[in-house]
């Protein structure tokens, strides 16, 4: 009786150190597939970021040169009735 419980004991042993061993590799496993994880999902989000900021100064650019525009515009239509008000009370 002695002889099988010391040969179930070195089995249990054996077996355990197996099991250490291969939750160590399986943990390593877990980090690799964790980091990469982490490492890709912080890429697309820079990446979104930095397309978002894009559009968003391509539309502020845009907005401003219509706003611009539309100033330069007035400007012109205010001059050209301030010279007919002008010569028309020059005239009368």
């Amino acid at each position: 009786m002695i002889i099988s419980f010391a040969k179930l004991v070195a089995l249990l042993i054996l077996l355990s150190s197996g099991l250490l061993s291969s939750c160590a590799e399986f943990k390593d496993a877990g980090r690799t597939i964790g980091h990469t994880t982490r490492n890709l999902t912080r890429e697309i989000g820079h990446g979104t970021r930095d397309v978002t900021r894009e559009i968003g100064h391509g539309t502020r650019d845009v907005a401003k040169d219509i706003g611009h525009g539309t100033r330069r515009g007035v400007k012109t239509i205010g001059e050209g009735t301030k010279d007919v008000v002008k010569s028309l009370t020059d005239d009368g």
